[in-house]
């Protein structure tokens, strides 16, 4: 531990880069997948099960929070850490992503954004210092700068504006958070899928000297060679020191090509969603556990696995409880989903302290598109 922010690269294997991130509440090895822990649970697990996956960090959601149960009564009782027992680091994103999908009711302007909250149709205005005030509120390790995130397909002069509307609330975030020692602020590259609006982005952020820098506005309705084109383009304009994290990233194959690009951290709800929904995610590749050729089958989704919901409950008990609509069914099957996850960031670390990323992608890539076992 450490009682500064500092992100060391250890190693680099063709793009893909190793290292760490040292905070005062502990370490985060990179590559890393954060969890989402939307309103302050990562929904359908315990958090004790999430460190024990192998998680060094999650991810909380300001948008939400400032909602329910609010930010200033988060503070009033300790601060997010506290209220739900996680002493790791947390990073919270800014609000701006769920503010522009959820809202029903929003109006933009210089100063912000004023929107109708989707819990109980209540007014909020969230400028860029409110965000950060909100974040600091939660006491987020990793706080990220208000944007405005435009879904894709969009027109150029709609993702101009918005890039260049996000590139000056970046400063306005950067001069309300000030100088917190051991915390860390990022800006987030906008721009859309236009290469020469990203490169602009990355380029003004870099200026600004920020601890970390985000790449957003992907992964929002375009083909993942989109997504990775754009990374192609902008991962070289921003500094090599600092750590690079994709938002709401994504399926196991997005994360593996991304690292090969050189990305540092990843959230998505997916893992804990899809089992939610009854999809496993395996180094078979995905499995609907609803499928009926699961029904009688008593082998385990991952006899390799060192987690339980993995290695110790058969397939056809997971079937039964999805199935049945137990609450179970999906609780085993996030704790699996989440267990394969970090599995996979582990064997990324190793495969780039060892020098073969490049055979560990082919490798996992090739076991995915063997599918599933034989059915019984």
């Amino acid at each position: 531990m450490t009682e500064n922010f500092q992100f060391t690269l250890d190693k680099t294997d063709a793009g893909a880069r190793l290292g760490e991130i040292s905070m005062p509440r502990g370490a985060i090895r990179t590559p890393a997948f954060m969890p989402v822990g939307t309103v302050g649970t990562v929904k359908a697990m315990y958090l004790d099960q999430v460190r024990e996956t192998g998680a060094d960090i999650i991810l909380g959601n300001t948008y939400h929070l400032m909602l329910r149960p609010t930010a200033e009564r988060v503070a009033r009782l300790g601060g997010l850490h506290k209220l739900i027992r996680w002493e790791h680091p947390i990073l919270t994103d800014s609000g701006g992503f769920q503010v522009m999908s959820l809202s029903g009711l929003r109006k933009l302007d210089e100063q912000g954004v004023t929107f109708k909250s989707h819990v109980d149709g209540s007014l909020h205005h969230m400028s860029p210092e409110r965000s950060i005030e909100i974040q600091g509120l939660l006491g987020s390790d990793i706080q990220m700068q208000l944007d405005e995130c435009v879904a894709l397909p969009a027109e150029p002069k709609e993702i101009e504006r918005a890039m260049e509307m996000s590139l000056r609330w970046a400063e306005r975030c950067r001069v309300a958070f000030g100088e917190q020692p051991g915390k860390a602020m990022f800006g987030i590259v906008q721009g859309g899928d236009i290469p020469a609006l990203r490169i602009r982005s990355a380029e003004a952020l870099s200026q600004l000297d920020l601890k970390g820098y985000a790449v957003g506005g992907l992964a929002v309705g375009e083909p993942q060679d989109v997504m990775l084109r754009m990374l192609e383009t902008t991962l070289p304009v921003l500094p090599v020191e600092k750590p690079r994290y994709l938002m709401g990233v994504g399926t196991p194959d997005d994360i593996l090509k991304s690292v090969a690009r050189g990305i540092d951290m990843f959230d998505c709800v997916m893992p804990t969603r899809s089992g939610r929904h009854g999809l496993a995610f395996t180094r078979r590749g995905k499995v609907n556990i609803r499928n009926a050729r699961h029904a009688e089958d008593m082998r385990p989704l991952d006899e390799q696995s060192n987690c339980p919901a993995s290695r110790d409950y058969s397939r056809a008990y997971l079937h039964h409880l999805v199935r049945a609509n137990e609450a179970l069914g999906g609780m085993l099957l996030s704790w699996h989903n989440l267990a394969y996850y970090q599995e996979l960031m582990q064997g990324i670390r190793k495969a780039i302290a060892e020098g073969r990323f490049a055979d560990f992608m082919a490798e996992t890539m090739e076991e995915w598109a063997r599918g599933d076992l034989d059915p019984v």
